[in-house]
């Protein structure tokens, strides 16, 4: 029973018994010659191949085509404001370790029990 027979076609199909019509192609198709028993992948269905993503995005990028487009400048942004200071120096009256002080001024009092 052939595939047709179930489309409903009323073509039928000859059965082939093993017989070699042609050659096999030595080679796998790209100029080298390895060994792949004679055999030769080739795509058959493949109506709308995926590019690879370079490929696609390069060729689907946006493009600056107007004239204001082309000629327009990069924008101007405002200077960002300055940081704040990750550690501040802070001077007792009586002048014993600023940067411990510094530390013991910026820690929040513990809780009362």
């Amino acid at each position: 029973m052939s595939i047709s027979s179930f489309l409903g076609s009323r073509i039928t199909v000859v059965p082939n018994f093993g017989i070699k019509t042609t050659t096999p192609v030595r080679g796998n198709g790209n100029g080298n010659s390895y060994n792949n028993n004679g055999l030769v992948l080739t795509i058959e269905c493949s109506s709308r191949p995926q590019k690879k993503a370079t490929a696609h995005h390069r060729k689907t990028r946006p493009r600056k085509t107007q004239p204001w487009d082309i000629n327009r400048k990069p924008t101007v942004y405002a200077p960002l404001p300055p940081l704040p200071p990750d550690w501040t120096f802070l001077s007792d009256d009586n002048g014993s370790g600023g940067v411990l002080a510094g530390v013991e001024a910026s820690l929040p009092s513990p809780p009362a029990i």
